[in-house]
């Protein structure tokens, strides 16, 4: 009998953003599939069932030092991550002042402060915990296809969404710390991987929808479940062979 290489009833999954869009259906799905699950989030899911949980700890990402703590805490009672994945979305108020009429250098500053320099250093502190203690890890960061893309202006026309300076910067440098984390981890048997959804569905407006679509091959947008799929082989030992990847999700928007 072939063992179900997508099983996960052995792993220890650490979930950051657990309670979010793509961090909720990757949490469904990897529960279905066995795991014991760690949420850290900054709000608690009134969804989410106790029973779906080894732990919930409410916990901004931004605080790095918080979330240090919240790893001691698991550490000291023998939870270490097979599987570590960061799919937070952590945004300054002025966010949505990032476009480039009227972005400040403060707002780059910032958001890059807590997005990008958090989604890195914490996969670091996760690959040495994982090295310490002789895990033979995955480690998965959520990047997008404006990580490698420029941003298309037209789909925003005469839309609520606008273009983002910020933005691509933040998910270009995920996806290139993800290569040199993989090289360096290598050794120690650890993979870190990336995934770079296309537009996740989440009650946009039908002009934006049809934008979108018309520049799409398979004509829609992704579903958060679409995305809770490909964490799940990257997770898995399925994807034994697989690291520094940048694993795309995107109906074909990249290729045209």
């Amino acid at each position: 009998m072939v063992k179900n290489k997508f099983s996960l009833s052995d792993k220890k999954i650490l979930l950051l953003g657990g309670n979010g869009l793509i961090g909720s259906a990757i949490r469904n799905l990897f529960y279905e599939n066995g795991g014991q699950i760690v949420v850290i989030d900054k709000k608690k899911s009134k969804k989410s069932k106790k029973s779906i949980l080894f732990k919930e700890y409410v916990c901004d990402v931004s605080n790095l030092k918080k979330i240090e703590t919240v790893l001691k805490k698991l550490s000291k009672i023998g939870f270490v991550p097979d599987i570590y994945i960061n799919c937070t979305y952590p945004k300054t108020k002025n966010w949505t002042k990032t476009n480039f009429k009227q972005i400040k250098y403060k707002f780059l500053k910032e958001n890059t402060e807590i997005h990008l320099n958090s989604h890195i250093w914490l996969a670091k502190v996760i690959g040495d915990v994982m090295k310490k203690n002789k895990i033979k890890g995955s480690i998965i960061q959520l990047a997008s296809i404006y990580g490698f893309l420029g941003q298309d202006v037209s789909i925003y026309k005469n839309t609520e969404i606008q273009e983002s300076l910020v933005y691509p910067v933040i998910k270009g440098g995920i996806i290139n710390s993800v290569r040199s984390m993989a090289a360096y981890y290598g050794k120690n048997k650890i993979r870190v991987n990336s995934i770079s959804p296309g537009g996740v569905f989440d009650e946009h407006s039908k002009k934006f929808l049809k934008n979108y679509i018309n520049k799409t091959p398979l004509q829609r947008m992704c579903s958060p479940e679409e995305v809770a799929y490909a964490a799940l082989f990257l997770g898995s030992d399925a994807s034994s062979y697989i690291t520094g990847t940048n694993l795309i999700v995107d109906g074909g928007f990249s290729i045209i």
